[in-house]
């Protein structure tokens, strides 16, 4: 067989080996969709087709300027985003040495030996010298697609990788809006505690005046320090969970722990009263959690070609060409040359149940990696749902609890003017007191509740990662 019909051969080789993979192609499970999400508002049910607040940036989504400039730091230094992208280099690392199994392998080498052989006997003392150089070529054709499959499964790992560095970044982007929520809540405790012990203090001041002239008496004194004392007491508490709360946020970006700068108050940070979720369809195309799963599955289906192409034969072909010659000056010499050419087949018979178990084993994987994606899927959705609801009764929630703290402060300043007027005992004002300070703490943490309630919709929704 003359050089151009050995490289017709090869050629048609190669091309019947493009066109051939065993194993099925991958088609995304069929899922049931709900056309809209479970908790949504009558209003925003009927607008499940305007854009969702999960497609808007996280720049858009949080309009503290401080707030942006956290998640900013975070997203640079925060060590959990630094080793996703670590990984992501692994992977697609791995991938490339996946992809070189589908090309030949080339190598040159180069030998120079002299040898002298001593005289022994009647035998002369011998002396040779062999000089070679040359390159050889295997390559296993991948007629059954073994290597095309194991490629498909290194890229979408590789997929699947950069996905989870997305997901880390919409979970880092929600716990540093989360925790600056809650750092700005307990800001506002302080603040309310403060202003209580300084109107506490005003009031026992008042007390232990008119009991010194006779007017009340010492049971009036002691009700009005057990006030001061209870604001007082709520001080260090609320300043430790401050400090614990900076160190958390200082962990979030990826810094020792220290201060945190502050932007607008809790209560000044806009927010919209109704969330548009868009459609149920679109979450599988953006949240990070969803796609990740499904390049799992890819990856895990093509590994089943790859397990079912071992029970066919690899066919290799080998080659290798060069010169040799005892003298350098002859090396490249026309007779000096020297070629082989050749070609294997290697057909399992009996492997054990090996190969046949493997195959199993790829189908339980690509089974088990199905289930996990559809069960992502759902979760999604529950997620969403939990997020929608709690966002809308968070509101009601604090509409009832901002009418509460009203009435009770009303209480309370009526409380005092009937003390002062001697219309009623000081255990009264104690009382109204007592109410008032806790239905401003816990309007507080309304607010707080509705803030993060929003950046649980942000989440579920899929929103942070886009940069």
């Amino acid at each position: 067989m003359d050089g151009r019909k050995k490289i017709f051969v090869v050629g048609l080789l190669a091309l019947f080996c493009i066109g051939c993979a065993v194993g099925p192609n991958y088609k995304r499970p069929a899922l049931p969709v709900p056309p809209e999400y479970r908790g949504a508002s009558p209003d925003q049910a009927g607008k499940s087709g305007a854009a969702s607040f999960g497609e808007q940036k996280w720049w858009d989504a949080f309009q503290d300027e401080v707030l942006r400039e956290l998640i900013q730091t975070a997203l640079k230094q925060n060590y959990d985003v630094r080793i996703a992208a670590a990984r992501i280099l692994e992977a697609r690392a791995q991938l490339g040495i996946t992809r070189a199994d589908q090309l030949p392998s080339v190598d040159a080498s180069a030998a120079a030996v002299n040898e002298r052989v001593p005289r022994s006997g009647h035998l002369p003392a011998v002396e040779t010298s062999a000089n070679q150089v040359g390159l050889s070529l295997a390559w296993e054709l991948d007629f059954w697609g073994k290597f095309r499959r194991a490629t498909e499964s290194a890229r979408a790992s590789l997929l699947a990788q950069e996905w989870a560095q997305r997901q880390v970044i919409n979970s880092l982007v929600s716990d540093v809006a989360s925790a600056y929520f809650q750092l700005r809540e307990l800001d506002l405790e302080l603040e309310i505690s403060q202003q209580t012990l300084a109107s506490r203090k005003d009031s026992l001041r008042l007390t232990q005046m008119l009991a010194d002239h006779g007017a009340t008496s010492m049971l009036d004194v002691r009700q009005a320090e057990q006030l001061v004392f209870a604001a007082g007491a709520s001080i260090p508490d609320l300043e430790r969970r401050i400090e614990q709360q900076e160190n958390f946020i200082g962990i979030l970006l990826g810094r020792n722990p220290q201060g945190v700068a502050r932007g607008k108050n809790l209560v000044d940070q806009p927010h919209a009263l109704e969330v548009p979720a868009g459609l149920p369809s679109s979450l599988l195309e953006r949240r990070p959690d969803i796609r990740q799963a499904e390049q799992q599955l890819v990856a895990a289906n093509a590994q089943i070609g790859v397990a079912k192409a071992a029970y066919f034969p690899q066919i290799s072909l080998t080659a290798s060409g060069g010169y040799q010659s005892s003298a350098l000056t002859g090396l490249f010499a026309g007779p000096a040359g020297l070629w082989t050419f050749g070609g294997s087949a290697l057909q399992p018979v009996f492997e054990g149940g090996r190969i046949r178990n493997r195959l199993k084993f790829a189908k339980a994987r690509a089974q088990e990696a199905s289930l996990v994606y559809q069960q992502t899927v759902q979760q999604a959705f529950r997620d969403v749902s939990d997020a929608l609801v709690g966002y809308r009764r968070s509101q009601e929630f604090r509409d009832q609890q901002e009418r509460l703290t009203r009435a009770a402060e009303d209480a309370t300043r009526l409380s005092n003017m009937r003390y002062k007027g001697g219309a009623t005992s000081y255990l009264e004002v104690l009382d109204s007191d007592t109410r008032k300070f806790a239905a401003q703490l816990t309007l507080a943490q309304a607010q707080l509740n509705e803030l993060q309630s929003l950046v649980r919709i942000y989440r579920a929704l899929g929103g942070g990662w886009q940069q």
